[in-house]
């Protein structure tokens, strides 16, 4: 048989080649901050009372200074952080920890949802995230009310959920397209807030982005989805025909937000234009979660040095 080679014992990484650590990141890393932001962005990004969407500059990036290229080492920087912080995040659950984090994307149609779940998401650990596109209905789930098909889907201790749209749709393309009541869809946002309280009472932290484009860089996504043959699976000929319906479906998000955003369970409305800058934020948003847990490596849960006796003797 061939010479076994020695595993590190931690959980599995996404498989991607790690990069070199420069003294800067390092630093970073064990501080669990990013070492490029100019100002936190939180502050900027959080939905505040008088909010509009209307007001958001697409095109800014809150608390960043530098460009694409810039953006690529930040990105870097900041996945290791995330990395290990996600990383603390699942050994404590293994412990009895039972917090939770919920991460809730919404968007239009090009927003670069996909891109968040690939490059920031998909950085870390995969076994400690659950992550779920919620599509159309189906006819189960539709004999239901509109959150049970969520309520299934709520992630676990330790482990960090991501829903690729949500419950929200059911207040969003159903109030644009009328596919409820009015009076079921008033009734919606109430049920809502009351489901999200419910589960910060359980002990999940809940992040809920909107990533905001505009009409003039959505136009120009889909345009490349039709020029090139590689993102043609990307394109839907539907695109349009939500696009048109854009002034409806801003007026439909700005009530959601206005109706559902809480203490527990906050809106980040993230300017995405720059779909770099989009990742950065959404990416420090998580990071921001798990440093204000404090999170500890847990101690053994045996005795270390009569382990290792052991060992040495089998």
């Amino acid at each position: 048989m061939g010479k076994k080679t020695k595993k590190s014992g931690k959980p599995k990484k996404s498989g991607k080649p790690e990069r070199k650590l420069n003294a800067q990141t390092k630093a970073a890393i064990q501080e669990g901050v990013e070492s490029f932001w100019v100002d936190d962005p939180i502050d900027a990004l959080r939905v505040h009372q008088g909010f509009s969407l209307a007001s958001i500059d697409t095109s800014a990036t809150p608390g960043f200074e530098g460009g694409k290229s810039e953006a690529v080492d930040a990105l870097a920087e900041g996945a290791a952080i995330l990395s290990e912080l996600q990383e603390r995040f699942f050994a404590n659950s293994r412990s009895g920890d039972a917090r939770k984090v919920l991460l809730v994307l919404q968007a239009m149609d090009t927003a670069g949802k996909g891109g968040i779940v690939r490059h920031v998401v998909g950085a870390v650990d995969p076994q400690g995230i659950d992550h779920v596109a919620f599509k159309a209905p189906t006819k189960e789930e539709l004999s239901h009310n509109f959150l049970w098909r969520i309520r299934r889907r709520v992630p676990k201790a330790g482990y960090i959920g991501v829903f690729d749209r949500s419950h929200y749709e059911d207040v969003l393309i159903a109030r644009v397209r009328s596919l409820a009541p009015a009076e079921e869809i008033e009734k919606r946002y109430g049920a809502i807030t009351k489901f999200e309280q419910g589960l910060a009472d359980d002990d999940t932290t809940i992040i809920k982005v909107m990533l905001q484009i505009s009409p003039d860089e959505q136009k120009e996504r889909l345009a490349e989805r039709l020029d090139r043959p590689d993102k043609y699976w990307k394109y839907n000929p539907s695109d349009v025909d939500e696009r048109m319906l854009w002034p409806d479906y801003q007026a439909a998000y700005q009530i959601a937000i206005d109706r559902t955003a809480t203490d527990d369970a906050p809106w980040y409305v993230v300017p995405a234009d720059h779909k770099w800058y989009a990742r950065l934020a959404v990416q420090h948003l998580l990071i921001d979660a798990l440093r204000r847990m404090d999170l500890q490596w847990p101690p053994a849960d045996f005795d270390v040095e009569v382990e290792k006796a052991r060992l040495a003797a089998s």
